[in-house]
């Protein structure tokens, strides 16, 4: 057995562990992290990065074949139209290898050390790593849990076969004949909206009465619309009750009827987890909120010199919080002052069309007693919308009547996932309509449409 001693051990090399090793490092702590697979953690390596991958390869191959049918509105003719998906999937790893590559050289640029290997926590302030040369323990003065989440599996649905979770789904060598989509959250409708694009015959099923149920339903309207637009089937208040792997058919019911569906896979999208399991967490007895690892607004565990971010310490489950968080915790590891004080956290959905949301929604902030106005703009008056060929969605500004105050925006649309960093820095500056509408924003962009809506609240509407 090995010993090594450090002043922070990281465990988790995601998003969330990455940046506060990196951060520690670069204030002169002494840092070990440790990870069991690639670093980068479930994001870069098989999440977000892949699946925008995925999505953009199928984007293009769409294009193309749309093309060849004759059916482009821009004239473009081409034949012979095909697609290697085992090559677009090499191409997608490529990416995925020089970005954990890239996490890699920065973490070694700050001085951090690097152990690969499965953690189990002895006390807080030991772990013992499982690693391909044997156990290393590691002693630290204070510890940070970054292990992430993993895909919440459905007891009549378990992982294995043609039961895929977004891991397997983002991996496939052969664009299924049929795939079945359990979930409308974001994960299930941007895999299978990718499928659909690559010639799958998609079918997803979503137990509450519209996709995309964290959100109105007035949000989601658009990209429902555009699904039906690519033929594929969307299942409402449908519940999965089980697989036939040897017809290839999925049980659904829909209220007192019960029907089958074809499905050569089934990709299941019914939320994350912590991935707490086999970490020894028991030996700390850490105060819980659920599933999940109560904090406070530094990062800090009920035990002391025991921190926790990312996915492992609750909702939203998404990188930029826990990068965010990594920041908190190494700047609290090393003495100075601050905390969590955000006032948004933005949030996309890269479906088709995207979805950004920032601040709350018209029924949030309806729910504080506040006198609540809404704006919205249209995209199908914005130049730049047009020529993308997608004019279908809005943006939406929520706002306080009396004082202007924005509290909220989203917006649905072709490339509305750029404005997400413009929402949230009007929401964290405590900006008003009159901040953004007396805002120059340069044309011909969809980010006009955010001055348009502010112009709109205002009751000055120019081009509406």
């Amino acid at each position: 057995m090995t010993d090594l001693s450090c002043n922070v051990l990281v465990i988790g090399a995601g998003p969330g562990g990455y940046v506060a090793a990196i951060r520690t490092g670069q204030l002169g702590l002494e840092t070990i992290i440790v990870e069991q697979a690639a670093h980068g953690g479930t994001c870069l390596n098989i999440g977000c990065i892949p699946s925008k991958a995925l999505i953009h390869a199928a984007q293009e191959f769409f294009a193309v074949r749309e093309a060849s049918g004759g059916h482009s509105k821009l004239g473009i003719r081409t034949s012979d139209v095909g697609i290697d998906l085992a090559k677009t999937v090499a191409w997608k790893d490529g990416i995925v290898r020089q970005l954990t590559g890239g996490v890699s050289g920065l973490l070694k640029k700050a001085g951090v050390r690097s152990v690969q290997g499965r953690a189990r926590i002895v006390d807080g302030k030991t772990v013992a790593v499982e690693t391909a040369d044997g156990v290393v323990r590691i002693s630290c003065r204070n510890l940070v849990i970054a292990t992430g989440s993993r895909p919440v599996e459905v007891p009549s649905l378990p992982f294995g076969g043609n039961i895929l979770s977004s891991t397997e789904a983002l991996s496939l060598a052969v664009v299924p004949e049929t795939l079945a989509v359990v979930g409308g959250g974001y994960i299930g409708l941007e895999i299978g909206t990718a499928y659909a694009k690559l010639g799958a015959k998609v079918s997803i099923f979503e137990a509450k009465p519209h996709i995309l149920p964290q959100y109105d339903e007035e949000l989601s309207r658009p990209v429902a619309a555009r699904l039906k637009a690519l033929g594929v089937a969307v299942h409402v208040n449908a519940l999965v009750e089980g697989y036939y792997s040897d017809q290839s058919m999925l049980r659904v019911r829909t209220g007192s009827e019960v029907t089958e569906s074809a499905a050569e896979k089934v990709l299941v999208t019914v939320g994350r987890q912590p991935a707490l399991e086999g970490l020894g967490l028991y030996q700390l007895g850490l105060d819980m909120e659920g599933r999940f690892i109560r904090i406070d607004t530094r990062g800090q565990t009920s035990m002391r010199g025991v921190y926790a971010i990312g996915d492992v310490t609750g909702e939203p489950m998404l990188a930029h919080r826990a990068m965010a968080q990594g920041e908190i915790v190494a700047d609290a590891i090393a003495g100075h002052g601050g905390g969590w004080d955000k006032r948004a956290i933005p949030a996309v959905c890269f479906t088709d069309p995207e979805l950004v949301v920032a601040g709350l929604l018209p029924d949030q902030a309806r729910d504080t007693g506040r006198d609540v106005g809404v704006a919205t703009y249209p995209l199908r008056a914005n130049g730049r919308a047009l020529t993308l060929e997608r004019p279908d969605g809005f943006v939406r500004i929520v706002f306080d009547k009396p004082s202007g105050l924005v509290l909220g925006l989203q917006a649905v649309g072709a490339g509305c996932s750029e404005l997400a960093g413009e929402f949230a820095l009007a929401l964290e500056m405590c900006a008003t309509l009159t901040d953004i509408a007396a805002t120059i924003h340069a044309h011909p962009t969809l980010a006009e449409t955010v001055q348009e809506a502010a112009l709109m609240g205002l009751g000055k509407a120019l081009h509406a």
